[in-house]
C-alpha cells in the first residue's frame, strides 16, 4: 500500500471519528445537562418582571380543567411553559429568600418567621455562600440580587399589593415588623391582605437598614402602572407580590368577597399581564416570569442541597419544594414554546445573574444547575425593531 493510500485511510478514519464525536456532542447538548446557556448566548434582556403566586402544584395549575385557564392555557400559547420548574422548600419564605439570595432554608425561614428575629450565624459562609445559623433577618454580609443591581448602577423595585392599606398594621413602604416582634401580617385582615413573609427584600439588613433606599424601592403595587408608562421609569427588575387573596394563598379571601385560590390569581394575572406586556420596557427587551413559591408535594430537582447543619429542604414534606411550573413571556420567546428541562428557584437566580452579568450568590453558584437557554429563548427578533 502506498504512502498516499495509507494517509488517505488514516484521514478518513479521523474524519469519521470527528463526525461521531460531533454527533455525540449535538445529542448531549439538547439534554438537560447541556442546556445551561452561556452568558454570551443569552438574549439582551434588560427588564425582568416577576410575579410570584402561592401554593399550587403543577398538576393542579396546568391540567386541562385548571381553575386558572388564562394562566394554564392562554399564557403558554403566548410564551413558554416550563413544565419541570420546582420550589426549593416549604412553607413560603424560604423559597422567596432563595430566589433573591441563594440562601438555603434555615429552621426559622422554613417556618415563615412568625417572629421577625435576627439571624444568628454559627460560623462563616462556606464556599457555596451559605451562612450557617438560624433566624430571619440576614446580616449585611449576605447580599441579594437587589444589591447586585444597585452596585451595577441598575434599578429595581418590589411592588407589594395592599402594603400600607392599614397604617396601624404596617407602613406603606418597606413594611416589616420590628426586630424581635411578632409578625402581625402573617395572616390577612379584611381591609389589608399584605404579608411580610411574601416580601423577601425585608429579610436582609443590606436592604432595610438604609430606610430611604428601602422606602424608594419597596412600594405598594399602585405605583406600578405609572412606572410602566415609560421606558426610563421602568426598573430593570420588577418584583410583584399580589396580596394573600390574589396570589392564590387564601381561599376564600379574608375580605369575604372573593373566592381566592387559583380563581383569584387568574383574575389578577388577566389584569396585570397585559399592562406589563404592553409596556415600552417589555416590548423592547423584557422577560416576564410567572411562578409559584412551592407545590403541595415534596419532590425535588437540580441536585438541591440543604444549608450545612440546617434542616432538610421541604421539612416534613421533603426533600424539596415540589413541582410548580412556570410561564415566561418575552419578545425573545416564540409563542407555544415548552421546555421539560429541570429548573428551580436557584436556577432562576443564576439565570438572572447571567443576564445582568453578575457573580452568583449562594446556591446559584452550583455549576450543575440548568439556566434558561435555547430551550426557552426560542425567538430572535430583529435588532431593527
Amino acid at each position: 500500500m502506498s504512502y498516499v493510500s495509507i494517509h488517505s485511510a488514516a484521514r478518513s478514519r479521523l474524519l469519521g471519528a470527528c463526525a461521531v464525536f460531533a454527533a455525540l456532542i449535538a445529542t448531549l447538548c439538547v439534554s438537560a445537562t447541556c442546556l445551561a446557556a452561556s452568558v454570551s448566548k443569552l438574549p439582551p434582556v434588560r427588564h425582568v418582571f416577576i410575579i410570584m403566586l402561592e401554593n399550587e402544584s403543577y398538576q393542579v395549575t396546568f391540567n386541562p380543567q385548571s381553575p386558572a385557564p388564562y394562566l394554564a392555557n392562554e399564557l403558554p400559547q403566548q410564551g413558554a411553559l416550563l413544565s419541570k420548574y420546582y420550589g426549593i422548600g416549604h412553607y413560603s419564605l424560604d423559597n422567596y429568600i432563595a430566589m433573591i439570595s441563594g440562601q438555603a432554608p434555615n429552621p426559622d425561614t422554613q417556618a415563615d418567621c412568625s417572629t421577625y428575629s435576627q439571624f444568628v450565624p454559627t460560623g462563616k459562609a462556606d464556599a457555596n455562600g451559605q451562612l450557617p445559623g438560624a433566624g430571619c433577618v440576614y446580616p449585611k454580609s449576605v447580599r441579594t440580587l437587589a444589591n447586585q443591581l444597585t452596585d451595577a448602577g441598575l434599578t429595581w423595585k418590589a411592588y407589594m399589593e395592599d402594603m400600607g392599606l392599614d397604617p396601624a398594621r404596617e407602613a406603606a413602604t418597606c413594611a416589616h415588623p420590628a426586630i424581635g416582634a411578632a409578625d402581625g401580617t402573617e395572616h390577612a385582615a379584611p381591609n389589608d391582605q399584605y404579608a411580610t413573609k411574601h416580601n423577601p427584600f425585608m429579610y436582609f439588613h443590606a436592604i432595610i437598614d438604609d430606610k430611604k433606599y428601602c422606602d424608594q424601592r419597596v412600594v405598594n403595587l399602585d405605583h406600578l402602572a405609572n412606572d410602566l408608562a415609560h421606558l426610563d421609569s421602568t426598573p430593570n427588575l420588577v418584583y410583584i407580590t399580589p396580596n394573600l387573596c390574589h396570589d392564590g394563598h387564601d381561599a376564600p379571601c379574608k375580605d369575604g368577597k372573593q373566592p381566592g385560590g387559583l380563581i383569584s390569581a387568574n383574575a389578577f394575572l388577566k389584569t396585570w399581564v397585559p399592562r406589563i406586556t404592553q409596556s415600552p420596557a417589555f416590548k423592547k427587551d423584557g422577560l416576564l416570569i410567572i411562578t409559584f413559591d412551592e407545590g403541595n408535594d415534596g419532590t425535588v430537582c437540580c441536585h438541591e442541597k440543604p444549608l450545612p447543619g440546617g434542616p432538610q429542604p421541604g421539612g416534613k414534606m421533603g426533600p424539596g419544594g415540589g413541582r410548580i411550573g412556570a410561564v415566561l413571556l418575552s419578545p425573545f420567546i416564540a409563542p407555544g414554546t415548552k421546555s421539560d428541562v429541570e429548573y428551580n428557584h436557584y436556577s432562576l437566580l443564576r439565570t438572572l445573574e447571567n443576564i445582568y452579568g453578575f457573580k452568583h450568590l449562594g446556591y446559584a453558584k452550583d455549576d450543575q444547575l440548568n439556566t434558561f437557554g435555547a430551550d426557552v429563548f426560542t425567538a430572535h427578533p430583529s435588532k431593527s425593531k
